[in-house]
């Protein structure tokens, strides 16, 4: 899932005081699983914005909602156009994606980022964090790397092996506190006895497949 934070309230603030009306649209898509973009989290913004403006003598409009996702034009278009008209700007409490979309839709109205995109990660319950495990490259190597991406959880992105900085399974960059990611990479492929993979070497990798910005046709991602 996409990892979000909402963005410091005073930058908010900035962003909306020239204003006076505004419409808070949370995302009910993958990243409201985080907590921190949904309909519930655009009404808590909302009441923050709502009792600011209030303590500085200044009368907003404001509205919030929340609707399914924001990183679809059409959803984005039928969920919005009702309200759009009777709003000075939109706040969207999406990814960085769903801000685009909506401000691609509504041309003519300014749409303000209320969160910071982090990264594409996973969530791990148990000690409550969310732990970067993609960065979208383009071209996947899990299948050689035991289910572990080394472009992602490697702090330098090495193709073939560690670095000579590791301790103890630990990352130097991390001062020796997360796991090197080619040492889990070793046990895992060990473990399914395919340390053949663990000594393949792999070419420099090609960043045309990443090159941005990309699209790709509906039909085309299943063969």
């Amino acid at each position: 899932m996409l990892v979000l934070e909402v963005k410091p309230i005073d930058e908010l603030i900035e962003q909306t005081s020239n204003l006076n009306s505004l419409l808070i649209v949370g995302c009910n898509g993958c990243t409201s699983v985080m907590q921190v973009s949904g309909g519930r989290q655009a009404e808590t913004v909302k009441n923050l914005l709502e009792t600011v403006f209030k303590l500085k003598g200044k009368k907003f409009k404001l509205y919030a909602l929340g609707m399914e996702r924001q990183c679809c034009n059409r959803l984005v278009r039928n969920a919005l156009t009702p309200y759009i008209e009777n709003y000075d700007a939109i706040l969207s409490l999406a990814c960085g994606s769903g801000v685009q979309t909506v401000a691609s839709v509504f041309e003519d109205k300014p749409v303000i980022a209320g969160c910071n995109t982090k990264f594409i990660g996973s969530h791990d319950r148990e000690r409550s964090i969310h732990l970067e495990f993609c960065k979208a490259c383009g071209d996947c190597l899990l299948n050689e790397t035991g289910g572990i991406c080394p472009v992602t959880r490697c702090a330098k992105g090495l193709l073939n092996g560690p670095c000579g900085g590791f301790s103890d399974g630990k990352c130097e960059a991390s001062q020796w506190k997360r796991d090197c990611a080619w040492v889990l990479i070793f046990n895992r492929l060990k473990k399914f006895n395919k340390l053949d993979l663990f000594i393949k070497f792999r070419p420099p990798r090609d960043y045309r497949v990443a090159q941005s910005p990309r699209e790709v046709l509906e039909g085309e991602a299943f063969v």
